[in-house]
């Protein structure tokens, strides 16, 4: 595993700011058993801890041990790509199959990029935010990523115009910053695949690229910084500086920043939202498979069958010929809930989930096989109802004119919270 991990417990100490910036050290950023070599890895390099500075990140292990320094030149995106090529080198030399998790920080804010990156994109969003999501939305109507041919791009969430904007300098820089980060990343995927060519791998190897979901709208310039994984100042001592006032232009590593919901509105085009929402913006995003040897539909091929990430242990599982374990070390192992996507990538469809559910921040839904879907957006909220095969980017409302398949639908999602322990039970 490679990358970022952040599900551990991080409790918080005393002398945290001086932590976060590298002026104290501890051998543990969690209790070790919640780090990757105890959760059934057998290497790691990456972060325990989810927002990290690019050029020096916190909370940086290889194995178990803390990595204490790392040099002057450093870049997650580029030492974390160095590491899995590595570890393929190694496990190419067997003959039996392995699994990588690689898990990128970008573009994850801090908007940290290289220059020579960010330079390739210092114009591109000087045009704003409506014009960039049109264009997008019409590049996207030109592909079969768009099933229905009515337009389904979602009302703009904010009324202010790029004309009138006073930050336009700032804002066309951080989405630049943005994009530069995304670069970067696809720079480094082709240096990994370039290896797994090499080691003849290659046409052998599933590869499944996704997001874990949509863009950030967070406005990270307002955090306190200092506290959880947002440090205060370098370690040489240099104050990071959260541009509040967007005084000081994104991408150097003493900056901290974010797109915010704007731009985040743009990233998740056609859909409502965001990250954290349970609307298509903040759950549904695309997934590449390449399988030369396995996948046996044509080259670019596009299928809208619906998975999970639930799905990738089932997908793996099936694709290794290996049994998912009732019990393991004489514990009794939960039972798998995923599905093989196996069959997508031999005829483009399978005998999908029943019903899929979600739940982030108190923000709720489910969606059954037949399409339908059902939104509670907070605690309090209503649920919404929407039906995806004819409104995909939930446009229309329709709990008020179906009463009771919301009454049923909700019933069938508070059954699954209860099981699924959402709220954990002591």
């Amino acid at each position: 595993m490679i990358g970022k991990w952040h599900v551990a417990e991080t409790p918080l100490r005393p002398d945290q700011r001086q932590w976060l910036a590298h002026h104290v050290q501890y051998d543990e950023f969690a209790p070790k058993d919640n780090y990757p070599v105890y959760r059934g890895f057998q290497d790691f390099y990456g972060t325990i801890y989810g927002v990290v500075n690019y050029f020096d990140p916190f909370s940086l292990v290889n194995g178990e041990e803390p990595v204490r320094s790392v040099p002057e030149d450093y870049y997650s995106t580029i030492a974390l790509t160095d590491s899995a090529v590595a570890y393929v080198k190694r496990y190419a030399e067997s003959d039996q199959p392995f699994f990588m998790y690689l898990s990128y920080h970008a573009p994850h804010w801090p908007l940290h990029a290289l220059p020579e990156d960010i330079q390739k994109y210092k114009d591109t969003y000087t045009v704003g935010w409506d014009a960039i999501r049109e264009k997008r939305y019409e590049r996207m109507r030109q592909t079969p990523l768009v099933e229905q041919e009515e337009n389904y791009l979602s009302p703009c969430h904010f009324s202010d115009r790029w004309e009138d904007n006073p930050t336009r300098e700032w804002d066309a820089r951080a989405m630049a910053v943005h994009a530069a980060m995304v670069d970067r990343m696809d720079q480094e995927i082709g240096k990994l695949l370039r290896v797994l060519e090499e080691k003849g791998e290659l046409d052998n190897t599933l590869i499944l690229f996704l997001s874990d979901n949509g863009c950030s709208n967070e406005d990270c310039q307002h955090y306190p910084e200092g506290e959880n994984d947002r440090p205060a100042e370098m370690r040489n001592g240099e104050k990071i500086i959260y541009p509040r006032e967007k005084e000081v232009l994104p991408g150097p590593q003493n900056t901290y920043a974010s797109i915010g919901a704007r731009w985040a509105n743009v990233a998740n085009t056609p859909f409502h939202f965001w990250k954290a929402k349970s609307y298509e913006g903040g759950i549904c995003t695309p997934m590449i498979a390449h399988w030369l040897k396995g996948i046996e539909l044509e080259k670019g091929t596009v299928t809208h069958e619906m998975g999970h990430v639930i799905d990738i242990m089932a997908t793996c599982l099936d694709v290794a010929g290996a049994e998912y374990p009732v019990e393991y070390n004489r514990n009794q192992i939960v039972p798998l809930e995923g599905k093989s996507l196996l069959p997508v990538f031999r005829t483009g469809q399978r005998e999908g989930h029943t019903e899929l559910c979600f739940e982030h921040f108190d923000e709720s839904a489910l969606i059954d096989a037949s399409g339908w879907k059902i939104v509670k957006p907070g605690k309090e909220a209503a649920w919404e109802l929407y039906n995806l095969k004819e409104d995909r980017s939930e446009l229309v409302n329709l709990a008020a004119q179906y009463p009771d398949r919301v009454n049923e639908m909700a019933a069938r999602y508070q059954a699954w919270e209860n099981r699924a322990m959402v709220e954990p039970r002591p």
